[in-house]
């Protein structure tokens, strides 16, 4: 008996073949060879990133029970960011980032190798964690904006930005996996594998970046970096507007936002009694939102509209923020 409602094929074979073409899209950057070594070693470091975060606030909590003292670790890690994030930026402009990313993930492993071998041991105390962080604080202010600079070295312009988007699609995923294994560690085996962990992941980012062919010719020229470099830098932001306005808001964001991480641990065990268990879940939670969003932006081929959906998302942090503290 005949079908007596016909099908659309035409309709049916563009559904199939639109898939695919979004798939493409957002996954485009992954044609470059140095783009894709960096993206794998990424996705196994930051794995193991997180899972050091995570396990970092639970010792801390563990040992000392104080809020005081997570904030003061978390302190003690951004500081440095916040003190010297814009010389490291100058750095990056003037001389190899390659090279620069190697030295600073090589320092980022043998610092996880340090806190790991102490915990294990159990002579680790509060401020050698601190310290540790502090120390780590100082890479990252170096390594943060050379290895963004880095990116734009490895795709052609026309895929940088789905090639910062991947980027941080890789670093939200991690957000998501990295927590919840760190729960289930803590939980088990100790803070003191986590660490140990990270430090081994590190091993994968190292690797992709030495078997990475990056011409000599696309090095930035070496010039001085004195003061003046510095402050031609801060004007040129103070006079473009929308990076004058971005900066801001990302500013206020850092400052009264994002510290809620800080205080998670005693969220976790205090008020929802979840313990080191629940402290991967509500970070993992974190990290799924903020995936999708890194996702959405994957999938779009250019920044028109842009604007408009930073502040909505600004906005919608703050909202969900409020909703929390309630």
């Amino acid at each position: 008996m005949e079908d007596v409602y016909p099908v659309n094929t035409k309709k049916t074979d563009r559904r199939r073949n639109k898939l695919p073409s979004r798939l493409g899209t957002a996954l485009r950057a992954l044609s470059y060879r140095n783009y894709r070594l960096f993206f794998t070693g990424q996705l196994i470091s930051l794995i193991g990133t997180w899972m050091q975060m995570v396990a970092q606030s639970w010792l801390v909590y563990r040992l000392t029970g104080s809020s005081l003292l997570l904030g003061t670790v978390g302190f003690a890690s951004q500081f440095p960011i916040f003190l010297l994030a814009f010389v490291g930026g100058a750095v990056a402009d003037r001389y190899n980032r390659h090279r620069i990313v190697i030295a600073t993930q090589a320092a980022s492993m043998i610092l996880a190798f340090i806190l790991a071998f102490l915990t294990l041991t159990g002579a680790v105390r509060v401020w050698h964690i601190i310290v540790l962080a502090a120390l780590l604080g100082i890479v990252n202010a170096f390594d943060m904006p050379a290895r963004q600079a880095l990116i734009a070295m490895l795709v052609d312009k026309k895929d940088l930005i789905n090639a910062i988007a991947l980027n941080s699609s890789t670093f939200n995923g991690a957000r998501v996996l990295g927590p919840s294994v760190a729960g289930i560690l803590i939980a088990g085996i100790g803070e003191g594998w986590c660490f140990f962990a990270n430090a081994v992941s590190y091993i994968a980012v190292i690797g992709g970046l030495l078997m990475m062919r990056v011409d000599a010719g696309e090095r930035t020229s070496r010039g001085s970096m004195g003061l003046g470099h510095l402050l031609e830098g801060f004007d040129y932001a103070r006079r473009m507007r929308s990076i004058r306005a971005l900066l801001l808001m990302l500013a206020l964001v850092s400052m009264v936002g994002m510290p809620y991480t800080v205080l998670m641990p005693i969220f976790a065990d205090d008020i929802l009694g979840g313990g080191a268990r629940g402290l991967g879940i509500l970070m993992g939670a974190t990290g799924l939102g903020a995936l999708i969003g890194s996702v959405t932006l994957a999938l779009r081929s250019g920044t028109r509209g842009l604007g408009k959906l930073v502040a909505y998302a600004s906005g919608g942090f703050g909202a969900s923020l409020i909703l929390f503290s309630i």
